[in-house]
């Protein structure tokens, strides 16, 4: 059995399984090995339904030996969890004179003391090396201990066929809107077992990349090739295949993400220089003979017009001539059978060819309204995400009017985008929070030209806005048949907003929770916790878990620099991870002494201190308190069946990320992915934080558009789901892909 295809359905609570003979519903005798599965499973907090375990008792040892090792992979049980620091929930007392007094012993021997197995010399009176389980200076540790917790609560898992499984791969491939990092895992999953769905309409580009990549694994590249329409595609899947990004991100933009990411506060640690250059040279095009044939194969065949191929190539026109330079296109466009190949680079090179963006630009500036709206009419979606900054510069009646003409040719998740962020943009006073492409989480301040209008005309603007594309979500829910007369929304589903624009890009292994998700603080305590460095040999590898506490008018912060303030206990500062186990950090936040101490919300963190991004597979999360945590004496504190959310890092640019927002007063922790700059906590600023929270509460919830359907469709809300036609339930919003495509769905 696969355990990818485990892996896969265990993110979607259940385990996939294929067909069986005999599964009839007549008693069954549970074999032996069976119950030793059941036994352990339990003791990593998982059930089975009964349809499950009858079909599990169908199958070999060796499946079931698979089941069990995907279950202890995912809530990490083989890691290593012992942090630098015995029963740590109780401060040290170690202060920065102790790192001091250390340092210079270690410059000038002589000092009466104790010598650590890493060769640093400790002074007496100095950390009380009884309470560490490494060396407190380097932050190198030397025992470690097994992971010893209790079953707190057991989570059902239901059995998946083959059936549920194209189900799902179907919702991932005709989803409106970009998959999350975990749902395009998935659907690489799924292809690599199974062929395409016959019924799955492909709508989004970067899905479409997936989808060719697989056809391409499989040796299908003529028909991989239907999927390209336009050289951008072209351009799209080969970026993707060299750096691994689904999106086209510009070569001097990941190189100077890379080169930031190499910078260290100490000047002797700084690899920032040979890193760039390092950055640029893994940057370049080499293909093999074999893929160029593939891709000029590819762009000969695409079904467009020649001079609006050229215009579309245009705007990426630097990498575009280093493509065609290490693809060997003008060599292989003069074979016979490359013709259109050849007549393309031949205008792409004279420039003959009129590039749309500059005559909108053109009209623009000409204050010609007449052309410029001709041309926007042209290009609907490109109409939409320019649409605020036209209405401040042609006037916001005039604008629209011609907007209209052209919304139905619209995708609906525009609409929705136009919603959301209508009040944001239109407000003089205050700053945008935006994520470039290939960048961070950055604070713009709003469009100059809002400063024209007064504050009646920018509520005008934003009141037709909203009356425009709320009109349009109401004809859409209106015009689809629907029979039911009834409907459940979980009350869950009115804190959540719809996941356009803001998507995942690290793995969820648990059930995966939508951007913006609020979950209960149960208890009153929240435990954070990162492991990292499992499978890599031992090395100085410095990540950094930390937390930042907002106060009405202070922030203090919780890191390896101060271990312990107000409300919160750190774990200790590991800096070195051990030989393939890798290691951990935890910090313990008490909601009780922060309500006394009027504190507003925490802002949990991981920033990679070493030189680099955050290290791959990075697993951050926190556990609630429902159930007494506990703290073993050699300081382990990790309980698989206590973990709320927690997800690992694929991998990327990321130097810092922001993974949850604890609201105090509310006792729930949003969960959110906010990359931000820099070796350490206070390189978030809580004014970004604050506006990132302001773009999340600005964007429609799925409650209430499920709200809206009703309406629309004239069903009434019920209370009770087992007496509804249509259940829309938290179990229901894990599937992003199915959310999407029921809200935004043409």
């Amino acid at each position: 059995m696969k355990t990818e295809l485990i892996k896969l359905s265990l993110r979607q609570n259940a385990i996939y399984l294929p067909e069986l003979k005999n599964n009839s519903e007549a008693d069954f005798t549970m074999s032996e090995t069976t119950a030793v599965l059941v036994a352990n499973c339990a003791e990593l907090g998982y059930g089975f339904s009964e349809n499950l375990l009858r079909a599990i008792n169908q199958v070999n040892a060796a499946d079931k030996m698979a089941i069990l090792q995907t279950l202890r992979e995912v809530t990490n049980v083989d890691k290593n969890w012992t942090p630098l620091i015995r029963n740590w929930d109780i401060p040290t007392g170690e202060s920065f004179l102790d790192h001091l007094k250390t340092a210079v012993a270690n410059t000038f021997p002589g000092f009466s003391g104790t010598t650590l197995a890493c060769g640093h010399h400790i002074p007496a009176n100095t950390f009380p090396l009884e309470r560490y389980n490494g060396c407190p200076f380097c932050g190198t540790p030397f025992t470690f201990s097994d992971l010893d917790y209790k079953v707190d609560k057991v989570k059902t898992l239901d059995l998946w066929t083959e059936v549920d499984l194209t189900k799902y791969a179907v919702s991932l491939l005709t989803s409106p809107v970009a998959l999350s990092a975990t749902q395009a895992d998935n659907l690489k999953i799924y292809l690599k077992e199974f062929s395409l769905p016959a019924d799955a309409e492909i709508s989004i580009k970067e899905t479409k990349m997936l989808v060719i990549d697989a056809l391409v694994e499989a040796k299908k590249t003529a028909e991989a090739g239907i999927y390209f329409q336009n050289p951008t595609d072209v351009l799209r899947y080969l970026w993707f295949k060299h750096t691994g990004y689904l999106q086209i991100i510009e070569p001097k933009v990941i190189a100077k993400r890379v080169t930031k990411n190499a910078r260290h506060f100490r000047a002797s640690l700084d690899t920032s220089a040979v890193t760039k250059v390092k950055s640029v040279k893994n940057l370049k095009l080499k293909f093999t003979r074999t893929e160029a044939k593939m891709y000029a194969r590819w762009i000969n065949k695409i079904p467009m017009d020649i001079a609006t191929q050229c215009a579309q190539m245009h705007p990426k026109r630097g990498i575009w001539v280093r493509v065609i330079r290490a693809l060997r296109l003008g060599e292989l466009s003069k074979r016979k059978g490359y013709e259109q190949l050849r007549e393309l680079l031949d205008t792409f090179y004279h420039q003959n060819y009129e590039v749309w963006q500059g005559r909108v630009d053109h009209f623009k500036l000409k204050n010609d309204a007449a052309n410029n709206f001709t041309l926007l009419k042209q290009r609907p979606g490109l109409f939409a995400r320019s649409l605020f900054s036209t209405m401040l510069w042609f006037g916001h009646k005039e604008t629209l009017g011609h907007f209209q003409q052209i919304m139905d040719r619209v995708p609906a998740r525009l609409i929705f985008t136009l919603n959301m962020y209508a009040d944001l943009y239109f407000t003089k006073k205050g700053n945008r929070t935006v994520k470039p492409l290939g960048g961070i989480n950055k604070q713009i301040p709003t469009n100059k030209m809002v400063n024209l209008y007064s504050g009646e005309q920018l509520k005008e603007m934003k009141e037709a806005i909203q009356e425009l594309t709320l009109s349009k979500i109401e004809q859409r829910f209106t015009a689809e048949k629907n029979e039911h007369r009834s409907i459940y929304i979980d009350e869950g589903l009115f804190g959540i907003p719809v996941a356009i624009g803001d998507r995942s890009a690290q793995i969820q292994d648990l059930p995966e929770a939508l951007m913006g998700t609020r979950f209960p603080v149960l208890g009153d305590t929240v435990r954070l916790f990162m492991q990292w460095g499992a499978g890599l040999p031992a090395q100085h590898l410095d990540m950094d878990l930390s937390c930042s506490v907002a106060y009405a008018k202070r922030v203090e912060y919780c890191s390896y620099s101060k271990l312990t303030i107000a409300g919160c206990q750190h774990s200790g500062d590991i800096q070195s991870i051990p030989e393939k186990v890798g290691t951990a950090e935890y910090i313990d936040v008490n909601l009780l002494q922060l309500e006394k101490l009027g504190a507003r919300y925490v802002t949990f963190t991981c920033n990679a201190y070493s030189n680099g991004s955050l290290s791959p597979n990075l697993v951050v999360g926190w556990m609630n308190s429902e159930s007494p945590m506990k703290i073993s004496n050699s300081g382990v504190a990790y309980n698989p069946t206590s973990v709320q959310h927690q997800v690992r890092i694929k991998g990327g640019l990321a130097k810092g990320m922001a993974f949850g927002i604890l609201d105090v007063a509310a006792r729930s922790v949003l969960w959110l992915e906010m990359e931000f700059g820099g070796q350490v906590v206070q390189n978030i600023s809580t004014e970004m934080v604050e506006s990132f929270l302001q773009k999340l509460d600005a964007k429609l919830k799925i409650g209430d558009l499920l709200t809206l359907k009703a309406k629309c469709q004239a069903m009434n809300v019920v209370t009770d789901p087992a007496k509804a036609d249509e259940v829309y339930d938290m179990k229901w919003a894990c599937n992003n892909a199915a959310v999407s495509g029921l809200l935004l769905g043409d």
